[in-house]
């Protein structure tokens, strides 16, 4: 179960980041940002690519858009999205509860420097009504992942 193996990471490596599960679901940015009541540029929303034969996830601020020039300077191909069935099979989250913890298998993570513009950011946790509240260098810690400048702006 997906909220299960991102509360396990949790549990493991973060103990004190308590994983919120809400009665409205938080599948888009602006549900997300209305239950948790942020900005929706705090929320970190996280994407499933593949460029070529590599499948990727990018977390960026709810309300940033990928600047394809600069993704494929960054990455050397232009990032294709998975569709809903192949996101599950590499992250185990459906679509609206992506996140880049308690994943099956380890995947190349890149945040997005959008993030750093808060203290606090708001990732989904692996069910389209949970989320947590994270520092955004903190996340990046916890699951190894790489700044990179890719969105537009």
């Amino acid at each position: 179960m997906s909220l299960e193996s991102v509360r396990a990471f949790f549990a493991a490596h973060a103990p004190d980041i308590e994983v919120i599960v809400t009665q409205a679901s938080s599948a888009t940015v602006t549900l997300a940002a209305e239950a948790h009541g942020v900005l929706p540029a705090q929320i970190a929303k996280t994407i499933c690519l593949r460029v070529g034969e590599r499948t990727m996830l990018v977390v960026t601020s709810g309300i940033a858009r990928l600047d394809n020039r600069k993704f494929k300077d960054q990455f050397g191909g232009k990032p294709r999205m998975l569709d809903a069935d192949e996101v599950v099979a590499a992250t185990s989250h459906p679509v609206g509860g992506v996140c880049p913890f308690g994943l099956p298998s380890p995947l190349p993570v890149y945040c997005d420097v959008s993030l750093r513009e808060f203290d606090q950011v708001v990732p989904a946790a692996g069910a389209t009504n949970a989320a947590v509240r994270i520092a955004p260098q903190r996340m990046t810690d916890l699951i190894g992942a790489e700044w990179v400048d890719v969105c537009q702006g």
